[in-house]
This record gives structure tokens, C-alpha cells and sequence, in this order.
């Protein structure tokens, strides 16, 4: 069973992720687009807490980063 520090960095990554793979489509984008599919899946392959927020606020600076 997942902590709730878990299920939080879910839910709050997930959601970035797909509001980042919309905005990507709708711009037709292909950065924000993958970056978004590997926010919204990736929380569920990794178990360390500290992994996960460390993966997801890494992912979501790229967001910013990378735009064209």
C-alpha cells in the first residue's frame, strides 16, 4: 500500500504531465508531448519517495528548459 507522500507525488506529477502532453498536442509539439508521457507514467516503476520527487521536479524543469 502506498503512502500518502506517494499517492501525492502521483497525483501532482501525473497531472503536470498531462496538462504538459495537451499543451503538446494542441501545439503540435513533440518535446512537451513525451515529457509529459514520462511524468504521467513514471511514478508508478519507481518505489523510492526521494527517486520520485527528485525524477518528477527534473522532468517539469525540462518543461521550461527545452521550449522551442
Amino acid at each position: 500500500m502506498p503512502s500518502a507522500a506517494e499517492l501525492f507525488a502521483a497525483i501532482v506529477f501525473s497531472t503536470i504531465g498531462m496538462a504538459a502532453f495537451v499543451y503538446g498536442k494542441k501545439s503540435a509539439q513533440g518535446k512537451p508531448m513525451a515529457v509529459g508521457i514520462v511524468l504521467m507514467v513514471y511514478p508508478y516503476f519507481i518505489s523510492e519517495l526521494w527517486l520520485v520527487y527528485a525524477i518528477g521536479c527534473a522532468l517539469c524543469a525540462a518543461l521550461f528548459l527545452w521550449r522551442d
